[in-house]
């Protein structure tokens, strides 16, 4: 009876996940029966592939998470390996790894320039005294939807940070307390006065070789409260942080847009108001630094064949058009703030089988995973 039905397994309960199971015809079964297909949070992930759990994947099992996924989307490891990855292409001496007479790289400089506190504070307060009327923006490694997000501009501010977080002076180095520190992008390209990020979602079906795929799908996040570079507003995060775990909150919240834009949208506006030519270069390089940052993680990044990754990808595009990746998220949220959302997330996840588990059938560790053009849906091919 149950031969040739893919049996998965879910610890995220979202219902655009398990309308796509169902619709499939696939079987509900528990964790702890024979499953082929375990959609589960990073936290289970780390459990599965725990060295204590001792768990080994059999061929007909796959997860959506490499086991070290956190070397992307955590924001202190994302940086350092971006740093590690322009370093090699120096040494090789790569012409993408030219800097200009400032020393600025010309092509890798991708990424606001990042420190982590408390490790790199005397080298931040050397750059921050090289521009001391600059914003800079502090979040936690760890946590995600803006939380414990804040952003300062003197120096007394991080000191106190340090007091009030009883870090005990920068002593404590555990991980739980890791920030970083990013030069803010004070000079965000505005839409209607307002400022807003791009989530863009690539799939990741492997990392050696490397084979990704960009949803063309994304949208854009808009705060709810019109931009100022004023540092009044500096405690405002309804003017500087557009997640809309933030933004709901906001009285100028529309439930019914949810603050979002279509990629396609803003490729129109911008079309119309900065010419398709310059258009069409931002959303390439977008695409460049995508790859990029991939592949400076690719030679860390634990190839699992049982694994997958859908990451949820933010940009923030600047006033002169230049792009730079903010973060990458392994968990990228699948709750709907609207209808529209839903249908997105909805095809995002059918689109996202349809790739790593073709045709639907029983998934094979084995088989090369390079799915026909047919089956991309509204995937497009970003490397292969």
């Amino acid at each position: 009876m149950m031969a040739g039905k893919v049996k998965w397994v879910t610890d995220i309960e979202k219902s655009v996940l398990i309308n796509n199971f169902e619709k499939r015809g696939w079987v509900q079964v528990t964790e702890n029966e024979d499953w082929n297909f375990y959609w589960m949070s990073v936290q289970t992930i780390r459990n599965v592939f725990s060295l204590e759990a001792g768990y080994r994947l059999s061929d007909d099992q796959i997860v959506n998470h490499f086991p070290n996924h956190y070397e992307l989307t955590r924001k202190d490891l994302m940086v350092k390996n971006i740093k590690r990855y322009r370093k090699e292409l120096e040494k090789e001496g790569s012409p993408l790894a030219e800097k200009d007479e400032n020393g600025k790289y010309i092509y890798l400089d991708f990424v606001p320039v990042t420190f982590m506190l408390p490790a790199d504070y005397n080298l931040f307060v050397e750059e921050f005294r090289k521009s001391p009327s600059s914003t800079w923006i502090m979040k936690p490694c760890g946590k995600a939807q803006g939380k414990g997000i804040f952003l300062i501009n003197k120096l007394s501010q991080i000191k106190k940070w340090s007091r009030d977080s009883k870090t005990s002076s920068f002593v404590s180095q555990s991980s739980k307390e890791a920030y970083v520190i990013s030069l803010y992008i004070s000079n965000p390209l505005l839409i209607g006065g307002r400022k807003f990020d791009l989530r863009l979602y690539v799939l990741m079906s492997t990392y050696r070789p490397l084979r990704c795929y960009v949803y063309k799908l994304g949208f854009c996040r808009f705060c709810t409260v019109k931009y100022t570079p004023s540092t009044s507003e500096l405690d405002n995060m309804f003017v500087h942080l557009t997640n809309v775990a933030i933004q709901k909150h906001g009285d100028d919240y529309n439930p019914i847009h949810g603050g979002k834009w279509t990629v396609n949208n803003l490729r129109l506006y911008l079309e119309s108001t900065r010419g398709k030519e310059v258009t069409g270069k931002l959303f390439d390089e977008i695409h460049w630094i995508i790859v990029h940052s991939l592949k400076a993680v690719a030679p860390v990044m634990n190839n699992d064949k049982h694994c997958f990754e859908c990451y949820g990808y933010d940009i923030i595009i600047d006033d002169k058009l230049k792009p730079w990746l903010i973060e990458v998220n392994a968990s990228p949220s699948l709750t709907s703030s609207t209808a529209n959302d839903r249908i997105l997330k909805y095809n995002l996840i059918n689109d996202t089988l349809n790739i790593v588990v073709p045709n639907g059938e029983i998934p094979d560790c084995k088989w090369n995973k390079s799915p026909p053009k047919e089956v991309l849906g509204n995937y497009e091919i970003l490397y292969l």
